[in-house]
């Protein structure tokens, strides 16, 4: 069986990430503890952190930084479906991508 995959992300002013998995799962991923170290340095200032967005089953920023998927699952922690989630970015279908 395949980890799952992510399907929404939606970024947080506290430098989380709330992670919407294919198999229901929603999932809170802590990115501080990599801001300070390489590409992920520029995370730091927020209008780059909030344009994270999802691809290929993970998530991207515009500047190249990502992580796997079996991380942020893994090192994530579960939580409740969100209310209301605004600013939630939602995998693009691929038939739109055609």
């Amino acid at each position: 069986m395949m980890n799952p995959h992510i399907i929404a992300v939606q970024s947080e002013e506290d430098y989380t990430l709330l992670l919407h998995f294919d198999n229901e799962e929603w999932r809170i991923f802590d990115v501080k503890p990599f801001l300070s170290k390489g590409i992920f340095r520029a995370l730091q200032d927020m209008s780059v952190f909030s344009a994270v967005e999802p691809f290929l089953g993970s998530i991207r920023w515009s500047n190249g930084a990502d992580f796997c998927p079996d991380m942020l699952y893994f090192d994530s922690s579960p939580t409740t479906a969100p209310i209301q989630y605004p600013a939630l970015k939602i995998r693009a279908n691929i038939q739109e991508l055609v």
